[in-house]
C-alpha cells in the first residue's frame, strides 16, 4: 500500500510540473504569418473536422498545404479529428475554416494544453508506471525512484507542454510495445507499435529491433513448429493494424500515395535546422550540400543510417533476448538521429533534448528548473555518481576491445565525463543566453549546443554498442547492486 501511495505521489508530481510548464509560451505565440507547431495542431483540427478525408493530404483552394499542411500519419489526423469535436462544442471559433488561423486566447491555450495532458494520462503515463513496476529490477523503492525519474524527464515535458506536440502519444504507444513483448505478449506489442508508427512517422528508429527481436525469436522457436504460428500471428496483427489505420486511404491508390509523399518529405533536403547529428556536425568543416547532388545525400544518408544499425541489428536478430532488444532500441534510435535523412530537432526525443529550440520558444526558465530538478532526482534518488562500478556499467569489454591501452581507472573517468558534460551544458546554457554572438558568426551559439551534443551522442552510440556486444548482467550481480 505504501508503495502504491508513493506512485500516486510521483504521477501527481509529474502531472503538477507538466500542467506548470504549460502555462508557459509555446511555439510561434503571437507570430505570424506562420505561428508554429501550436498553430499547427489547432489548423489540422480545423482541417479535419471542416474537410473531406480526401482532402486532408491534399492542395486545394480551401487546404493550402503550404500552411502548416498535414504530414504526419493518419492515427495523427484522427486524433486531430477527436479534438475539434471536442473544440466545436466548447468554441466552434476555434476550428472555423480559414477564419480560425492564428487564432490565440488564453481559454484555447487552456483547450490545447488540456489535450496534452489528457493523452498522456491515457496513454504515456499509464505505460511508464506498468514498465517501471514490471520490468525494471530492484527493490520497491528503486522502482519507485526509476518512476519518478522516469516522468519528470525535462525533455518530453518542456516540448509537448512548452513548445507544443503530442510526442507522449507516439512514445506511449511505443513504451506499450516494448511493454508487452517484455511480458511475452508479441501479437499486442506488434499492435501497440503499429499504433506508434501510425501517429509519427520518427518511430521508424525504433522499428528495425521490434522487427528483429520477433523475428529472432520465431526463428529460435523453429519456422517449421511453434515459430511458424507465432510470425503469422504477428504478421497478421501488423497486416490487420496497418489496415484498420489507413482503410479509409486505400479505396484510391493515390490517397494513400499522397499521404506517403507528405510523411516522407524527401523535397526539403538534408538539413533541418541546427540538429545534432552527423551531417549538421560534419557540415561545419566540409559543405556537404554545396558538394553532393540532393539524390546522392539521399543516398548516402541511407547507406550510413544501414551501417550504423546494422550490428546491433544483427546481434539482436542471433540473440533475441529481452535485454538485447532493449539496448538495440536505444542503438538503432540514435543511429537513426546521427545518420537519417531530414533528421528533425525534435526527433531526438528518442535520446534527449536541445536547448535552442526552447530558447526561442521563450522557455528559459522551465527548461532551468525542469533541467536542475531531473539532474538532482537522478543522483538523489538513483545514486547516478554511487553506482560507477566497472561491473555496474558493463565496461569490462572496453578493456578487451582497446587493449593496447594502459591500465584505465574507467568508473573514474565515466564520473569525470559526467563532470564535465554538466559544465559544458551549465557554460553553453549561459552563454547562449547573456551573450551576443559576433556579427559573422550568427548561428555561433546554436551550432557550438549541436556540435557538443553530438559528441555526447556519437559516444553513446558507441558505447549502447559495445555494450550489446558483452554479456548481459548475472542474476547475482543484478541482485547484488540493487
Amino acid at each position: 500500500m505504501q508503495t502504491w501511495s508513493l506512485v500516486s505521489i510521483c504521477v501527481l508530481l509529474s502531472v503538477v510540473v507538466r500542467w506548470g510548464v504549460s502555462l508557459n509560451s509555446y511555439s510561434g505565440a503571437g507570430k505570424p504569418p506562420m505561428f508554429g507547431d501550436y498553430e499547427a495542431q489547432r489548423h489540422w483540427q480545423e482541417v479535419t473536422y471542416n474537410l473531406p478525408l480526401q482532402e486532408w493530404y491534399f492542395n486545394t483552394t480551401e487546404n493550402d498545404l503550404n500552411y502548416w499542411g498535414l504530414d504526419y500519419p493518419p492515427l495523427t489526423a484522427y486524433h486531430s479529428l477527436i479534438c475539434a469535436y471536442v473544440a466545436k462544442i466548447i468554441n466552434p471559433e476555434w476550428v472555423e475554416l480559414q477564419k480560425s488561423r492564428g487564432y490565440e486566447s488564453p481559454a484555447h491555450k487552456l483547450f490545447m494544453r488540456a489535450t496534452v495532458l489528457v493523452a498522456d494520462l491515457l496513454i504515456y503515463i499509464p505505460a511508464v508506471v506498468l514498465y517501471c513496476f514490471y520490468l525494471t529490477d530492484g527493490s520497491s523503492k528503486k522502482k519507485v525512484s526509476t518512476l519518478c525519474c522516469f516522468l519528470l524527464y525535462p525533455g518530453l515535458i518542456l516540448i509537448d507542454y512548452g513548445h507544443f506536440q503530442y510526442n507522449g502519444v507516439s512514445l506511449g504507444f511505443s513504451l506499450w510495445g516494448v511493454l508487452a513483448l517484455g511480458l511475452g505478449w508479441d501479437a499486442l506489442g506488434s499492435m501497440a507499435f503499429c499504433l506508434a508508427l501510425n501517429y509519427k512517422q520518427m518511430e521508424l528508429y525504433h522499428a528495425l529491433p521490434f522487427f528483429c527481436y520477433l523475428l529472432g525469436k520465431c526463428v529460435k522457436l523453429g519456422l517449421m513448429g511453434r515459430g511458424l504460428l507465432l510470425l503469422v500471428r504477428i504478421a497478421s496483427t501488423v497486416l490487420v493494424t496497418f489496415a484498420l489505420c489507413w482503410l479509409p486511404f486505400l479505396s484510391d491508390p493515390s490517397q494513400a500515395l499522397q499521404v506517403v509523399r507528405r510523411i516522407f518529405p524527401v523535397a526539403r533536403g538534408l538539413f533541418e535546422d541546427k540538429v545534432a547529428n552527423t551531417w549538421c556536425s560534419l557540415n561545419i568543416l566540409i559543405k556537404i550540400r554545396s558538394i553532393l547532388s540532393s539524390d546522392s545525400q539521399i543516398y548516402l544518408s541511407c547507406a550510413c543510417t544501414l551501417l550504423a544499425v546494422l550490428p546491433s541489428s544483427v546481434r539482436l536478430l542471433t540473440k533475441p533476448t529481452f535485454w538485447q532488444f532493449k539496448l538495440a532500441l536505444a542503438n538503432s534510435s540514435l543511429a537513426f538521429f546521427l545518420f537519417s535523412y531530414q533528421v528533425h530537432e525534435k526527433s531526438i526525443l528518442l535520446a534527449a533534448f536541445m536547448l535552442p529550440l526552447f530558447l526561442k520558444d521563450g522557455l528559459l526558465v522551465p527548461y532551468l528548473v525542469t533541467s536542475l530538478a531531473f539532474l538532482f532526482f537522478s543522483i538523489y534518488l538513483l545514486s547516478a555518481l554511487e553506482h560507477c562500478s566497472e561491473e555496474e556499467l558493463r565496461l569490462g569489454a572496453f578493456h578487451k576491445l582497446f587493449f593496447c591501452l594502459p591500465k584505465l581507472d574507467l568508473p573514474c573517468l565515466v564520473r569525470w565525463k559526467f563532470y564535465i558534460s554538466i559544465a559544458a551544458m551549465a557554460g553553453l546554457s549561459v552563454v547562449s543566453v547573456a551573450l551576443v554572438p559576433p556579427p559573422h558568426l550568427p548561428d555561433l551559439f546554436p551550432v557550438l549546443v549541436s556540435t557538443t551534443a553530438f559528441l555526447h551522442f556519437w559516444g553513446s552510440f558507441i558505447y549502447f554498442n559495445i555494450v550489446q556486444f558483452s554479456e548481459p548482467p548475472s542474476r547475482k550481480s543484478q541482485k547484488k547492486n540493487n
